[in-house]
This record gives C-alpha cells, sequence and structure tokens, in this order.
C-alpha cells in the first residue's frame, strides 16, 4: 500500500510539472483585444496590435497613452516587472494585468510584449504575452 501512495504522489507531481511547462510554453494570441481591458473607445481604437487614436483624446498629460513594449524580464518585484530592452532598462506596473490574470508567467529571462498605457510617465500593463 505504501508503494501505491508513492506512485500515486510521482504520477501527480509529474502531472503538475507537465502543465506548468505546457502553460508557459502556450504561443501569445495573434491579436490582443484591448477593449476587454478598459474601455476608452472615444480616443481611437486598436487595429491590428496598434493603437490607432481618432483625434478626440486630450492631451498625453491627462489620459492613457496606449502602447505596447517588449524586451527581456530581468527583475520582478511583486508588481514591478524590470524590462531590458535594445537601448534601456524599463520598470512597468503589472497589477491591471494581475488583476485581469492576463501575465502568463512573469520571470526572469522570459522574452515578452506588455500591452497597456501611459500614465504620468509610468507603464501601465494591461497583458503580458
Amino acid at each position: 500500500m505504501k508503494h501505491l501512495y508513492i506512485g500515486l504522489a510521482a504520477i501527480i507531481l509529474a502531472y503538475g510539472a507537465a502543465a506548468g511547462v505546457a502553460r508557459a510554453q502556450q504561443a501569445p494570441p495573434a491579436t490582443i483585444d484591448q477593449t476587454q481591458s478598459y474601455d476608452d473607445t472615444k480616443c481611437g481604437s486598436w487595429q491590428n496590435d496598434e493603437w490607432v487614436p481618432n483625434g478626440n483624446c486630450p492631451p498625453d498629460t491627462e489620459h492613457r497613452r496606449h502602447d505596447h513594449v517588449g524586451g527581456t524580464i530581468t527583475s520582478v518585484k511583486g508588481h514591478l516587472v524590470t524590462v531590458q530592452q535594445t537601448a534601456r532598462t524599463l520598470v512597468i506596473n503589472d497589477q491591471p494585468a494581475l488583476d485581469m490574470k492576463r501575465t502568463g508567467q512573469v520571470a526572469v529571462g522570459r522574452q515578452i510584449v506588455a500591452y497597456g498605457y501611459w500614465l504620468d510617465g509610468t507603464f501601465y500593463a494591461t497583458g503580458i504575452y
């Protein structure tokens, strides 16, 4: 009976590890639907993963400026993720993505594209892929 429990425990651990690897290696969606993140249709829309403003937005200092950033994660401290880009290091706030469970596995060394917005000089990620 003891060997049966040990065998079952090994199978459960192996399945959990395999599921974690499969989840971490999932491909990002082809197109990100940013309307699920926040409604800002009065200012523009996402088209083919690019934010297209319609000219009705207030100045950048008064609203969310939609954008996406990419790079390699070099540090994770709570909801702050440091991303190394070609010419600079950027710290993003991924709390909105965490709240919506749209971050995937945030780990050092992972290459990401983060979709979201700039507000007061800080990039807030609403989805990390």
